[in-house]
């Protein structure tokens, strides 16, 4: 496979950030939470009724990061974006000199 360079065929996608998909934010989010409240529970640093509190952080934390991402990126994700070739309005048809002067009478 080959690929040519040189004028005219420079790439043209945006620099920058790129699209990152909420639902593996989330996901990855509450996993890390999960293993960090894991790691505490092993290391015997939370024991007892303290761990049912700590269980629900993970998961409201990634809801509340996830919504945050949506709201932030929602207007602009699934905007619609108008490519391609616009013309220009359609020529009037052409008519006689005079049928612009005429006026209906009813």
């Amino acid at each position: 496979m080959s690929t040519t360079t040189g004028p005219g065929t420079e790439d043209t996608r945006p620099s920058g950030r790129h699209p990152v998909s909420i639902g593996h934010l989330v996901v990855g989010i509450a996993l890390l939470g999960i293993v960090g409240v894991w790691a505490l529970i092993q290391t015997d640093t939370v024991a007892g009724h303290e761990v049912r509190w700590l269980m629900p952080i993970p998961w409201v934390v990634a809801g509340a990061v996830g919504l945050a991402a949506t709201a932030f990126t929602g207007s602009r994700r699934y905007a619609v974006r108008h490519t391609g070739w616009v013309g220009s309005a359609p020529e009037e048809p052409a008519d006689d000199a005079g049928a612009d002067d005429r006026s209906e009478t009813v």
